[in-house]
């Protein structure tokens, strides 16, 4: 190596050597963080949107046939599932046996499992929740391609529930489509929705959201 000295190469030598050093060492911290990090649980984002319908202890919303539960019993998986609603209203659990469903808050769900399981377990902690919504449903009649009754998880607006009918058959009076609500005394309000005006983005305000029993018509 002409024209160059012995130690301008060991200081060459030394700075590549340390380099290394040093690089190997940030592959290790970055492994070493990232190995804790998968370590870690999963933390659901504050805004993240869960896959549960109800909260633990609901004591509001009453549950219905075809309603999907979570069922937990705290240190006992055997019993813990995810379990519908069936057709007789009624659950099945081990140890528990056949619990009426329907009818019931999650709350007063939770108190009944819990009650039947004391012979069997030490102040079981039982925690129901509704993972989806089947029993509330609408109902969308006349000229469109499959009429018939349908969650009301499936469609929000009367848009999204004729979009879920399959759309209009021919004919279909598309500027007199209404939506029969039930009312607390038992009557009904008609609610006139106006397709080819909402579509075009005139009286956006029709496109109600729909409600459990509500009846769309399409004439």
């Amino acid at each position: 190596m002409h024209g160059v000295s012995s130690t301008s190469v060991r200081n060459a030598l030394f700075a590549a050597a340390m380099g290394f050093a040093f690089s190997t060492a940030a592959v290790g911290q970055a492994a070493s963080a990232t190995n804790a990090a998968a370590s870690q649980p999963a933390q659901a984002s504050p805004n993240a949107e869960t896959s549960s319908t109800t909260k633990a202890h609901d004591n509001s919303f009453v549950i219905g046939n075809d309603d999907v539960l979570a069922i937990s019993v705290w240190k006992e998986p055997e019993i813990s599932r995810s379990i519908p609603v069936r057709s007789d209203g009624r659950i099945s659990l081990p140890l528990v046996g056949e619990v009426q469903a329907t009818g019931q808050t999650p709350l007063k769900l939770e108190q009944d499992i819990a009650s039947k399981l004391k012979s069997y377990i030490a102040e079981p902690e039982v925690t129901v929740i509704v993972q989806q919504i089947n029993s509330q449903k609408f109902n969308i009649l006349g000229m469109v391609s499959r009429p018939g009754s349908f969650p009301i998880a499936s469609a929000s607006t009367v848009l999204d529930a004729i979009a879920l009918a399959g759309g209009f058959r021919d004919f279909a009076k598309q500027k007199s489509i209404y939506v029969l609500r039930q009312n607390p005394d038992g009557s009904q309000t008609r609610i006139p929705f106006n397709y080819k005006q909402v579509v075009k983005g005139q009286n956006p305000a029709q496109n109600i959201r729909l409600q459990p029993r509500d009846t769309i018509v399409v004439p």
